[in-house]
């Protein structure tokens, strides 16, 4: 008998496997602009030809020894998120107008009154890096680009920990150790907290700290604490002395 043909079995469709798209992160103008102002910088300073260079890629290397004079130093080695303080007030009947971020003053001239604004902004990477920074205009925005980059140049670097007895935990999450700071006539001390107590402070130091990575923390406040400005530099000042610690 005559073998059967074989039968040939179907070749199969090998299908490549399709790399999947990912999805695209939305950058916001403000993003596109910054990282535009970092290709076209051209450094004035040795420092920040080191660090266009790609020499330092490390800001704790200058933040000590260094004195940082442009603020694309830290732009490019610490991604950094801002907030704006309340400072002013607007206005109302027998001062009770609501808290704003612009604080107005006015000049008496020949030609009439000249307003200036004033602005205050908070910088920091939430990892133990924090900067404050006052700006004056006669306009709103510059003013705020002035504060912001003062910010920038006046940042420090703030040692956390975890100085409470309640708290047995060896995480960064509050001060290591009771400080104290002053500015005029406002003085504030923070003291070590356990996780999940908060931050037991003013609303606008409350963003200073988050800004610095701390998350728990107990405070008290002395002297004219309305006046923000030297609240906000109290604050900074009792910050600067977790670096003090001996070891």
């Amino acid at each position: 008998m005559a073998k059967k043909a074989e039968e040939k079995e179907p070749e199969q469709d090998i299908k490549e496997p399709v790399e999947e798209e990912k999805p695209k992160v939305e950058v916001s103008r403000e993003e596109e602009e910054a990282k535009e102002k970092l290709k076209s910088w051209k450094p004035k300073t040795k420092i920040g030809k080191l660090v266009k260079e790609g020499k330092i890629k490390n800001i704790d290397e200058i933040i000590d020894k260094h004195r940082i004079l442009e603020a694309e130093i830290i732009d490019s080695l610490v991604k950094l998120k801002s907030e704006l303080l309340n400072i002013g007030q607007s206005k109302g009947k027998f001062g009770g107008g609501k808290r704003r971020i612009w604080r107005q003053t006015q000049k008496k001239t020949a030609e009439g009154n000249v307003p200036t604004f004033a602005c205050m902004a908070v910088v920091g990477d939430e990892a133990g890096h924090v900067g404050i920074g006052l700006g004056k205009a006669k306009e709103t925005l510059p003013a705020k680009e002035k504060a912001l980059r003062k910010a920038k140049l006046n940042i420090i670097k703030v040692n956390r920990g975890c100085g409470s007895f309640d708290c047995s935990c060896n995480e960064l999450h509050s001060v290591p150790l009771k400080v104290e700071g002053k500015s005029g006539s406002s003085r504030i001390i923070l003291m070590p907290a356990p996780q999940g107590t908060g931050l037991v402070i003013g609303d606008e130091c409350k963003k200073i700290l988050r800004l610095t990575g701390i998350k728990d923390v107990y405070s008290k406040t002395f002297g004219q604490t309305r006046t923000t400005i030297n609240l906000a530099k109290a604050c900074i000042d009792a910050l600067k002395k977790t670096n003090k610690i001996e070891r």
